[in-house]
């Protein structure tokens, strides 16, 4: 919604006018040479010019865009009764005066929440506006941004590129700007090591657009240029959208970095009892349709349900990652390491232990084990730092019934005749079946022990 402050007195009996609206006041002033008082043309002089400076800049601090009025009367000698030809360089001189409109276009609610979770999530907004300093510093407090560190487009015209570079970490508001300016304060970001976002609608806006890391055009009120341009559309111009769409960037990024540890930690435990039991003189632990059964369920039920786990606590309080940084780093490549190293030494000496003391059953306790120890590997990595305890077996319901599903599956592969002769099981006793249950679970604490010592550490949020 738009709304209009008119302050406006038209002198009625003219008959011809030539009438203007001018974006900028100070424009209309300089054209104008008389001001509209009570019903007659007064001389504008200095007194008249401090007044109208006085209430644009009052309505400028309201947060309006203020445009100024006046007009020409006009005769048949100087306007072409025809219409066809107006000699604007000559009407548009000694104008007459007769007011301002202020327009403002009221900041959404949620927009105010949307600029302080980007403030809190390491991202820094910057107002880049070709409004009135004092209408773009009245928007930015509205919004919590430093009204301050401002920047007009008269004192950035005379910045060199590398000055500011250097000063355009600490400006957060920049006013009466051109589309140049727009597109140098987007390289001098980029040149500082930022990635940038950039918004705009219009044709002037396209440069800065194709410039920024990632453009972004308004779909409502953005022309086909600006789209064009743009990386990404925002269907219904909203900034807190964007803000969302960073969470669930940072959501599918997590669950990403989730799927692939999972994934690996359990294949790397397989991988480390099949290398080494060859050495300890014994057969192999697993036979291929066992690796390929506990991989459909591990890799297909469990992975998926994984995937879909929703955002953990302070996700967006959390620094930005470097655009540069591993998948595997922070943590990943290390956990497939050790967790690998230590699930793959608890199915070996499972092996060893059965297959040393000529138990037959040997083979199903690794492969039930195994299988067991991925739906705790699942549960326990569903988030890097909080506990399953905290985050609750409910939060996660697609990934609770796959470990219900995979649970039964399981218990049918060892326990029914039929599926026993294909996978080459046998039935575990109640005893068997509890140790299985109980080393499976080695990992699975192992996992919380290092969440709890890491949350245990200082954790460097954004500030």
């Amino acid at each position: 919604m738009v709304t209009l402050a008119l302050h406006i007195a038209l002198p009625v009996p003219l008959k011809i006018t030539y009438l203007l609206a001018f974006k900028h006041l100070c424009q209309a002033a300089r054209v104008s040479s008389r001001v509209w008082v009570n019903g007659q043309a007064e001389q504008l002089d200095e007194y008249w010019r401090n007044k109208i400076s006085e209430d644009n800049d009052q309505l400028a601090q309201n947060g309006m865009r203020v445009l100024g009025i006046a007009f020409r009367p006009l005769d048949s000698r100087t306007i072409d009764l025809d219409g066809e030809t107006l000699d604007g360089a000559t009407l548009e001189q000694n104008l007459i005066f007769i007011g301002m409109v202020g327009i403002i276009d009221p900041v959404r609610p949620e927009v105010k929440a949307a600029v302080l979770m980007c403030q809190e999530a390491g991202i820094r907004p910057v107002m880049i506006t070709g409004d009135h300093p004092l209408t773009a510093q009245s928007i930015a407090r509205e919004l919590g941004i430093d009204p301050n560190n401002i920047l007009i487009g008269q004192a950035l015209s005379q910045l060199s590129s590398q000055d500011l570079e250097n000063r355009v970490e600490e400006i957060s508001v920049y006013a009466r700007v051109s589309p140049q300016h727009k597109l140098d304060i987007v390289q001098a970001l980029q040149n500082r090591g930022h990635i940038v976002g950039m918004t705009g609608d219009g044709v002037n806006d396209a440069p800065a657009l194709k410039q920024a890391d990632i453009g972004i055009a308004m779909g409502v009120t953005g022309v086909d240029v600006a789209k064009e341009a743009a990386d990404m559309v925002l269907l219904d111009d909203n900034f807190a959208t964007i803000v969302a769409a960073i969470k669930e960037g940072r959501v599918i990024y997590d669950n990403i970095r989730t799927f692939i540890k999972y994934t690996l930690t359990g294949n790397a435990g397989e991988l480390w009892v099949i290398l080494l039991a060859p050495f300890l003189g014994m057969p192999l632990p697993l036979i291929p349709l066992q690796i390929l059964w506990v991989n459909l369920l591990a890799d297909g039920l469990l992975a998926l349900a994984l995937s879909v786990e929703p955002s953990e606590r302070k996700i967006m309080r959390r620094s930005p990652r470097h655009p540069d940084e591993s998948v595997f780093s922070r943590g990943v490549g290390r956990g497939i390491v050790w967790i690998g190293g230590l699930l793959g030494l608890i199915l070996l000496a499972i092996a060893y232990h059965y297959w040393s003391t000529g138990q037959g059953n040997w083979q199903t306790m690794v492969f039930t084990t195994l299988a067991l120890s991925r739906i705790g590997l699942a549960e326990t990595m569903r988030s890097e730092r909080d506990s399953l305890f905290r985050i609750g077996l409910f939060s996660n319901k697609p990934l609770l019934a796959a470990v219900a599903l995979t649970f039964g599956l399981q218990m049918a592969v060892i326990y029914s005749p039929v599926l026993q002769t294909v996978f080459q099981t046998t039935s575990l006793s109640a005893i068997d079946l509890t140790i299985s249950l109980v080393l499976s679970t080695i990992v699975f604490w192992a996992i919380e022990l290092e969440k709890w010592l890491t949350r245990k550490q200082p954790v460097e949020f954004s500030k």
